[in-house]
């Protein structure tokens, strides 16, 4: 694939997320440029010898729908080649940790944007982990006062203390991968978790009867009690366990932070409260999910429990093709596209350009079927 330059992105309209959609096999690839019918969404992107990644499937469909997260929804318009109008612009960005794999992935879209454009210079900083709240407040608190920047970008560890920290900023704020509830934001760039949640646990209540469980039973291993995206998708996974006839057990989630050390023992105790096993464990990202997968492993009780990650990293990603992992799904979203993006509209709201308040970038399910294409995309992105 030629990474070039991301041109125009054209999502196709009038396709709403469907249960079919989710609940079927999933079979394009994150960054593909067509998608079957069994995806979770749909879109396609314009390709030649100069195109490259695009958003290829909408969490929410066309422009102006509801997502369940209750934003309206705007899928990416077309690129256009230099919103900047090639003025030398500093743009800077917070992500939420720069040591985890997705992390990579937002900052790899950054700075791919900032290769295609050489007047657009970004500092692009993050925490040393998703709980160090006081590092990203001082990070955030510091970037405003600066007077060096345009624009911010930010991805939030604490939505509510961001909005605070904004308050009185006097440059446009983009938040991406997770909102802050502002009116000071611009626009946020991301995915609907909540819908996309929705998805991977119909898709996960689909496998689980195909396994041959009849009491479908699910269980959360979370991340960070009172992230926003934790919430989200916490929201999405009940309501797609519950509408396909499940029951989400919402008084024994167990929160792990969003790391994997956390999860192994979040695992242990649910095999000991449930040595009878449960259909369907979720969790809020594949490092948990996988953790939770591997500790079970072995576990007679839960040799057919579906094991639902988020996020579609490379880890499951080779584990689906290699077959160390199996009744294993993930819901796939496109961080790569997001850091892009973000740094797009930043520069467009510098610009005083007046901006959608929501940028979808799309997911679709992980599966063994379509995980060859994401690792290699994936790959691709982090120049491996």
């Amino acid at each position: 694939m030629n990474w070039k330059k991301v041109s125009a992105v054209v999502l196709s309209a009038g396709m709403a997320l469907s249960l079919a959609a989710c609940g079927g096999s999933a079979s394009s690839s994150a960054g593909s440029s067509s998608s079957s019918a069994s995806s979770s969404a749909s879109g396609t992107a314009a390709s030649d010898s100069s195109k490259s990644e695009s958003v290829s499937s909408s969490s929410a469909g066309a422009s102006g729908a509801a997502s369940a997260d209750g934003e309206t929804t705007t899928p990416i318009d077309e690129y256009t080649e230099d919103p900047s109008n090639g003025k030398e612009m500093n743009i800077g960005v917070i992500l939420k940790t720069q040591s985890s794999e997705f992390g990579q992935y937002l900052q790899a879209g950054c700075e791919r944007y900032e290769k295609d454009h050489p007047n657009i210079h970004l500092d692009i900083t993050g925490p040393s982990s998703e709980t160090a709240y006081d590092e990203q407040i001082n990070m955030i608190t510091t970037d405003l006062a600066s007077g060096k920047y345009d624009a911010l970008c930010v991805i939030p560890l604490q939505s509510d203390s961001a909005a605070k920290l904004i308050e009185d900023a006097t440059i446009p704020v983009v938040a991406f991968d997770t909102k802050i509830n502002s009116d000071k934001v611009s626009t946020f760039v991301g995915v609907g978790n909540e819908v996309a949640a929705e998805g991977g646990a119909k898709k996960a209540v689909e496998m689980a009867k195909a396994n041959g469980w009849d009491d479908i039973k699910c269980i959360e291993i979370a991340g960070v009690q009172g992230d926003e995206n934790n919430t989200a998708r916490m929201n999405g996974y009940m309501k797609g366990i519950e509408e396909s006839g499940g029951d989400f057990l919402e008084n024994e989630v167990q929160y792990a932070n969003a790391v994997a050390d956390q999860a192994v023992n979040c695992m242990e105790a649910i095999m000991s409260n449930h040595p009878e096993g449960v259909a369907i464990v979720c969790a809020n990202n594949d490092d948990m999910a996988m953790a939770a997968y591997k500790t079970a492993k072995g576990n007679e009780a839960y040799k057919n429990t579906i094991f639902l990650g988020f996020d579609g990293i490379q880890a499951p990603s080779e584990g689906l093709v290699n077959g160390d992992l199996t009744n294993y799904i993930s819901v796939a979203t496109k961080p790569y596209d997001m850091g892009y993006y973000a740094i797009d509209k930043a520069i467009r709201a510098a610009n005083g350009e007046k901006l959608a308040s929501f940028y979808d970038t799309g997911f679709e399910i992980l599966t063994k079927e379509n995980a060859a294409d994401r690792l290699k995309t994936l790959k691709e992105y982090l120049g491996q």
